[in-house]
């Protein structure tokens, strides 16, 4: 009977595994974006498998306590679980609550946070100089990167300006041409976030569901020793 015992363990079991098998997508990923240089930010590469190792253990908890029904681990197992919910949960709404400028606000800061090859890969790419208009184009050609500062753009601004007469011309800044891309990943992450937070309050009522209910392998101690008991 669904809802029942086995029908509860064996709901657990399984949405525990679709954890674990997300843990090693995640840090498959980040394995890979190391390898092959997609991403090449340490902090990023480095929070990717984190994410993945820490979805990986409180699987492996909730998969151990679903097995052998042991009550402190899924009790240890709602807790996290539960905590992990509230501030996953959190993240997901702000992410959705941004607009525009705050995203904006938030690219510009993670710009300058950045390592300078990191803005000189961005700039490459999309052929853009800077963040925004308040760059100082002549100045970044001629002088070297400083702290803060954005790397050179002589080189961008060759083949922004390859058919261009005017000594003045450079790239333009990369912050209108992010902007798309920074608010689908505000809004992927959001969604994404929000999906998987409601997994694990799933994953919390199937934990206590199945923590309150009786194995049925077990017999209560009434039925096998019934002659310890009065009447």
């Amino acid at each position: 009977m669904c809802g029942g015992f086995t029908c509860s363990k064996n709901a657990l079991i399984a949405l525990n595994i679709l954890y674990v098998m997300i843990g090693f997508l995640l840090i498959g990923v980040g394995v890979y974006a190391r390898a092959a240089s997609v991403v090449t930010n340490l902090p990023i590469v480095g929070g990717i498998l984190a994410c993945g190792v820490i979805l990986i253990c409180i699987s492996m908890l909730g998969l151990a306590g679903a097995v052998k029904h042991h009550q402190v681990m899924l009790f240890f197992y709602m807790i996290i679980l539960f905590m992990l919910f509230l501030i996953q949960f959190s993240i997901a709404s702000s992410c959705l609550a941004v607009n525009a400028e705050q995203q904006q606000q938030f690219a510009e800061q993670g710009w300058k946070t950045v390592p300078p090859n990191l803005r000189e890969q961005v700039q490459e790419k999309f052929l853009c100089c800077g963040f925004n208009d308040t760059i100082d184009h002549t100045a970044s050609i001629s002088n070297a990167v400083t702290v803060n500062s954005d790397p050179s753009c002589e080189d961008v601004n060759k083949q922004c300006c390859v058919d261009s007469q005017d000594p003045k011309c450079h790239c333009g800044p990369c912050g209108p041409l992010l902007e798309d891309k920074i608010d689908y990943a505000f809004k992927l992450c959001g969604g994404l976030g929000i999906f998987f937070s409601f997994t694990e309050v799933l994953a919390v009522f199937l934990a206590r569901r199945y923590r309150n209910q009786h194995d049925p392998c077990y017999l209560p101690a009434r039925a096998v020793f019934p002659h310890n008991y009065q009447y």
